[in-house]
């Protein structure tokens, strides 16, 4: 028999939305987490690729849901500034990853380590920073589309 009733007062709404947001932070963190460190420890992509298809689609369907609802983000806002800064945060954890897997397969080559950091990070620095540019033209164009939209009660 199906109970599509929602026995929950507003209360008790806030307190489940609030419990599954920080269970899906845990899972998107945690399978980031666990890939990184399978990727200091040299384990093969076909290792990874069950981890890396949930973080992805979970990471795509956050992405894709707010902006479909107009939301950006809590605290950054959709500027260049902004991008700038994940960008570089991104780039240099992506080339420090780099360096580590590097310089443990070929110990005796850091300076080639090195390169291969430098290059991880600038390759992440624009890739993150031209999707962010992107996704704040999108974000900012389907904001407007929904100020123009008129509420459901100003219609009546």
């Amino acid at each position: 028999m199906k109970n599509n009733k929602n026995n929950l007062d507003e209360r008790q709404e806030q307190t489940l939305l609030r419990i599954e947001h920080n269970g899906c932070c845990l899972a998107f963190w945690g399978l980031l987490a666990v890939m990184i460190v399978q990727i200091i420890l040299d384990f093969d992509f076909r290792n990874l690729a069950g981890e890396w298809i949930v973080f992805m689609l979970l990471a795509l369907y956050i992405a894709v849901g707010c902006m479909k609802q107009g939301i950006w983000d809590r605290r950054l806002k959709p500027d260049t500034s902004s991008n700038i800064a994940v960008s570089l945060t991104s780039a240099l954890a992506a080339g420090i990853l780099g360096f580590v897997r590097t310089v443990k397969r070929f110990p005796d080559k850091i300076a080639g380590s090195i390169a291969t950091g430098i290059a991880y990070a600038i390759m992440i620095f624009v890739v993150c920073f031209a999707g962010l540019q992107f996704s704040a033209q999108l974000f900012k164009k389907k904001q407007s589309e929904l100020e123009k939209e008129p509420l459901e009660n100003e219609e009546e």
